[in-house]
């Protein structure tokens, strides 16, 4: 009998050193796939630095057959569409989370959550071709524009590819906070949207940070609807003005010509440097994201202490 304890005991013991090897092996090879992604954007951009001087990579016009490649007008038409994206994503996914998880009774809850990850799940180019077929004409019948293809209309399409993702992470984020915050709040005289306003979306922030990190990740590296909607010109983006003029995105631009470009020259190794901005643009989010939940768990911490 002992013996066979024995034996229980260090196959559990080795178990358990199997899968905390394999856990660990696990997260040292997501850094170990993003620092090889690094060193191959690293390697296959290096030579647009030998061959394009800095003030000319960093012009105003894109025009890669008479050698200009002046990233400036992809830069300035992907953060004006993400930006317009993340001012009607944000509002709408927050609004939408809060009435899941704090107002919407059961039934209709039990309705909308599967609804929502069912809409996150849509491929981008099926949107795209509504973005074509649909809202793009309206876009120009409703605000008296040339065409449709422009900037807001990427930005609203974009909007909807992220809202399912904002909706779906901060309700998770809303609902874990525990029933006793809301019942003390209610107890000491808050009302109901004092509660939500002041008790529960101050508990759930970091999860909301999360949600909209998340949300504007996914509008930042989309490739297929932008390119399908935006028109395609690579135009320098001034203002939120420019939202309603035609615009080419970065992820656009490689997606575009990637496929035509001769494997090893100059436009080549321009297309891989716009793919390293974007991955330094992505990294900077999520760093950022990261510190900043830290700080806030920090914080809560140091209350609860």
């Amino acid at each position: 009998m002992n013996s066979k304890m024995i034996f229980n005991t260090k196959y559990r013991q080795l178990l358990e050193f199997v899968v905390e090897a394999i856990i660990r092996i696990s997260g040292y090879s997501a850094v170990v796939f993003v620092g090889l992604i690094f060193l191959f954007l690293m390697q296959e951009s290096l030579p647009t630095f030998g061959e394009v001087q800095a003030r000319d990579l960093w012009s105003q016009r894109w025009y890669p057959i008479e050698n200009y490649f002046g990233v400036l007008p992809l830069l300035s038409g992907s953060l004006i569409i993400t930006l317009g994206a993340a001012l009607i994503a944000i509002p709408f996914g927050l609004m939408t989370a809060i009435f899941i998880a704090e107002i919407a009774p059961l039934w209709l809850r039990e309705i909308l959550k599967p609804l929502v990850e069912v809409l996150g799940g849509v491929p981008s180019v099926v949107l795209g071709f509504l973005g074509i077929t649909v809202l793009a004409p309206l876009v120009r019948e409703q605000l008296y524009l040339p065409t449709g293809l422009t900037a807001f209309t990427g930005a609203v399409l974009l909007a909807g590819m992220a809202i399912p993702t904002i909706v779906s992470v901060a309700e998770d984020a809303l609902d874990a906070v525990p029933k006793a915050y809301r019942d003390a709040a209610l107890a000491l005289g808050a009302t109901r949207w004092q509660t939500i306003w002041r008790v529960t979306l101050p508990a759930a922030r970091s999860g909301v940070l999360t949600a909209t990190m998340l949300g504007i990740g996914r509008a930042i590296g989309e490739t297929m609807t932008v390119m399908m909607v935006t028109g395609n010109a690579p135009q320098m983006a001034s203002g939120l003005g420019s939202l309603f003029i035609s615009l080419r995105t970065m992820t656009a631009t490689i997606a575009a010509e990637m496929g035509e470009v001769a494997n090893g020259s100059l436009h080549y190794h321009v297309l891989f440097s716009i793919g390293l901005i974007l991955f330094l643009i992505s990294l900077t989010v999520n760093i950022t994201a990261s510190a900043v939940l830290f700080r806030a768990r920090k914080r809560t911490e140091r209350l609860l202490s």
